[in-house]
């Protein structure tokens, strides 16, 4: 992976981090890895105060219901889509979608579709804790009726 020219310190340069790694697939694409078992996560890189996930995700699999402790966070969808359930929304996260989050945010990320994704997660500070969160009924099931958090 190409150095990082300097330390991000805004979520707008945490994104652009965001975008130069997935623009460089022959950097990622080789890393990748499927488990049936689980969804399969690699630390790609860190740096100070962040840290890059990779991330890929079988047809089925999520996340759980979770926050994500401190840390803010910016994760994007590089192959395929994913289905994000948040605040009594449900979202549909294509290739090339961007979403951002800060500390306290609480969200279910699974593969609905028929295929498998891959997508990239940076988190600053870096994710130190993942609390798991009761699941609410909709986002488990993949109801059209969404409970609020």
């Amino acid at each position: 992976m190409p150095a990082v020219p300097r330390h991000p310190d805004t979520v707008a340069g945490f994104a652009g981090l965001a975008r130069t790694i997935a623009a460089d697939r022959a950097g990622w694409a080789p890393l990748v890895r499927y488990d049936a078992a689980s969804r399969w996560y690699h630390r790609l890189r860190t740096g100070p105060g962040y840290e890059v996930w990779l991330l890929s995700w079988l047809p089925g699999q999520g996340s759980g219901r979770h926050g994500h402790g401190p840390s803010s966070g910016v994760f994007t969808v590089l192959e395929g889509e994913l289905t994000e359930y948040a605040r009594g929304t449900r979202r549909a996260l294509r290739a090339e979608a961007l979403r951002t989050f800060a500390p306290g945010y609480v969200h279910e990320v699974v593969n609905e579709s028929l295929v498998p994704v891959v997508s990239l997660h940076v988190y600053f500070p870096g994710l130190t804790e993942m609390p798991m969160h009761e699941p609410v009924a909709a986002c488990s099931a993949g109801t059209a009726q969404l409970a609020a958090d």
